[in-house]
């Protein structure tokens, strides 16, 4: 039997192998913008593009519907100057912000540490319950709570049984923001929740047993050593709820409309004012860049001041 020819099943030199590396490298590029390419179209057309036009909206007047009339910064001038209105909407959201962050981080951290315990189907059903109103609709939510707030509601009918006359909640100029920021707190404590929880369990035991053994008592362990080592968390928790509720606008939608008065008007709801009441796109369109640049600038200020209190244990 002769001998055959053995016919080469690859690159044999250190050329066509390079070569060979670079098609498939070529090809595993291709693969990979083909599937990212949808979703970096609808980037652009549902995100990127109206951002771009409502910053050029933001320097016009323009209704939606009529030619656009460019002001430069006419809108920004009236916005600073010339609306009162604009200023009430901003010390109402400040307002908002300042009564539902402590209420949501506060009331999160408790819920978290008492979940933190030995029982797992009682800790399981109670982390459900707790967490259920975050991934509720705040539609539903707004209609049952604004039920439960009305002068014959149930929440003054228990004060009654005290001894208390309750307010007509949501439409007294001094008790409606309270009502929306109790609410709020309520709808959003669960993902803070959450957030502690996994916190609290990746704390490691021993630290617990060694302050135990130095004499800590549970309260001086919580303040000396959990406490601390949440701060990671706190903070990340901190940034995320500043900038939800600096967007506020579906609960007092449902529930208040920005009333009495304007005394639950907050800044996203007059924007929807502007916007789509109104008829005034531009001023709107300036009010959510100055919105941004608010949110950003605190933003920035809580990633400086992080390495003042915030402790990561490396």
């Amino acid at each position: 039997m002769s001998d055959m020819p053995v016919r080469a099943t690859g690159p044999t030199s250190a050329p066509e192998r390079r070569a060979s590396a670079r098609r498939a490298r070529r090809r595993m590029t291709l693969y990979g913008w083909l599937f990212i390419g949808p979703l970096i179209l609808g980037i652009l057309a549902f995100q990127g593009i109206p951002v771009v036009v409502s910053i050029y909206t933001s320097f016009t007047n323009w209704d939606g519907i009529t030619t656009p009339k460019f002001l430069g910064f006419g809108n920004y001038a009236r916005m600073f100057t010339k609306d009162p209105q604009y200023w009430r909407t901003l010390l109402n959201t400040i307002e908002f912000t300042v009564g539902v962050i402590p209420l949501t981080i506060i009331g999160a951290l408790l819920l978290a540490v008492l979940c933190n315990g030995k029982g797992k189907v009682s800790n399981a059903v109670f982390r459900t319950a707790y967490f259920t109103p975050y991934v509720t609709s705040i539609v539903a939510i707004g209609l049952v709570w604004s039920q439960l707030f009305t002068p014959s509601g149930v929440l003054n009918q228990l004060l009654a049984k005290i001894g208390i006359d309750g307010p007509s909640w949501l439409t007294d100029v001094h008790w409606a923001m309270p009502a929306v920021i109790l609410v709020s707190a309520w709808q959003a404590i669960g993902y803070p929740m959450v957030i502690f929880l996994a916190g609290l369990q990746n704390i490691p035991e021993t630290l617990h047993e060694a302050a135990k053994v130095d004499g800590a008592n549970s309260w001086n362990r919580f303040l000396r050593v959990t406490l601390p080592l949440l701060t990671p968390q706190i903070f990340f928790v901190l940034i995320t709820q500043i900038i939800a509720s600096f967007q506020v606008f579906a609960l007092i939608f449902v529930m208040t409309k920005g009333g009495p008065g304007t005394a639950t008007t907050v800044y996203i709801y007059y924007l929807y004012q502007n916007g789509f009441t109104f008829g005034d796109l531009g001023f709107a369109s300036a009010m959510a860049w100055i919105l941004f640049l608010i949110i950003g600038l605190v933003t920035f200020a809580q990633l400086r001041l992080q390495r003042r209190w915030v402790f990561y244990n490396d």
